[in-house]
């Protein structure tokens, strides 16, 4: 049994379309369609409901929740299906992908996507800003989460997973990127994507608006505390701090009590600090992400400083140029180094 599970608000008019070639793909096929649809306003329940006199569809109305997110996890509650399959009604997911996405699954795969972005795959007639909305949702994903980087379309809406990947999965999304919630709590081994065309809307409203980018934004920090990498980036700023400390107590001691020069005192002040700092963040902020041999992560980590430390340089010159307070300047680009600095590490020093 496949279960498709599909979300709806006022989107009538492409329901009949949308049943008659979903039917057509899977004609050999056990399935079933699962409606679930927050009241709107056109009566898509009621269409939908009319469409099940022909098709295998079963209808949820909701008066008294709203969400995208939350009618699909509705849909899973709902669902029957040993393969459950996640897709829009406004027709840009062609459902003659359904069966690639369910052949995918059959051969080993515990999730298939149908991605926009692997090769062969493609947004069809997206305006400009569009692309870049989606493009940059799906690098600051891959960086916050670095379980999805390897992933090209993380935030597609057009999916499929056995269902042991959900069972017994708090499933708890913000927004409607609800395929980024599994991807990261739930049970599976291998992802495949499947390239497809994502098509235009035949009718109905676009949900996209300034208050879904706003709650992709913290389903991801939300996300990232769950995946305990907010945690992560607290005690390497910590570390980071103990290493300041480092620097300016043995910068002191090398020039008051050694005597040295402090053209030269600063360069194994700043060594010290930056092994301090290794070793914290070895045996402290990445002690479960042990991959490589110790010494290939202390020439990384220096590397990483060394990256940091150009990065910081060149923002506060170009800072300086444009005539902001020096200050002010350094400030920016030490922040700018810090996140630099913890991506490397994070995703190569003991990626």
């Amino acid at each position: 049994m496949i279960s498709i599970i599909i979300p709806t608000y006022n989107e009538r008019e492409n329901l009949e379309e949308l049943f008659e070639r979903i039917s057509r793909a899977l004609e050999d096929r056990d399935f079933e369609i699962i409606i679930v649809d927050d009241d709107s306003p056109d009566k898509t329940w009621e269409k939908a409901e009319i469409l099940g006199k022909i098709y295998p569809v079963r209808v949820i109305r909701r008066t008294n929740e709203k969400g995208l997110s939350s009618a699909v996890i509705r849909g899973f509650e709902e669902a029957n299906g040993d393969i459950i399959v996640v897709m829009d009604a406004d027709l840009q997911h062609p459902p003659e992908v359904i069966p690639k996405l369910i052949e995918a699954i059959e051969h080993g795969a515990d999730i298939s996507i149908a991605s926009r972005y692997v090769k062969g795959g493609k947004a069809e007639n997206w305006y400009w800003w569009r692309k870049v909305i989606s493009k940059g949702a799906i690098m600051v994903g891959r960086v916050a989460l670095p379980k999805i980087r390897n992933i090209k379309d993380p935030v597609s809406g057009f999916f499929a997973f056995k269902r042991e990947v959900i069972e017994n999965v708090n499933l708890n999304p913000v927004g409607f990127k609800i395929l980024l919630e599994i991807l990261i709590k739930g049970k599976y081994e291998k992802v495949i994507e499947i390239p497809f065309t994502f098509g235009l809307r035949k009718g109905g409203e676009s949900k996209l608006s300034q208050k879904q980018i706003f709650n992709y934004l913290k389903h991801l920090y939300r996300l990232m505390r769950w995946e305990g990498e907010i945690d992560r980036l607290v005690k390497f700023s910590v570390v980071g701090l103990s290493g300041v400390l480092v620097n300016e107590g043995t910068l002191w001691g090398f020039v008051e009590f050694l005597g040295w020069d402090k053209r030269l005192a600063v360069l194994p002040a700043t060594e010290l600090s930056v092994l301090n700092n290794f070793v914290w963040n070895d045996i402290w902020t990445f002690k479960d992400l042990k991959r490589k041999a110790l010494y290939l992560r202390l020439l990384n980590f220096h590397f990483a400083a060394l990256t940091g430390a150009l990065v910081q340089w060149a923002i506060y010159l170009v800072l300086l140029h444009v005539g902001l307070h020096y200050l002010v300047a350094n400030l920016i680009g030490i922040g700018f180094s810090f996140i630099v600095r913890f991506l490397f590490n994070r995703n190569i020093t003991w990626g």
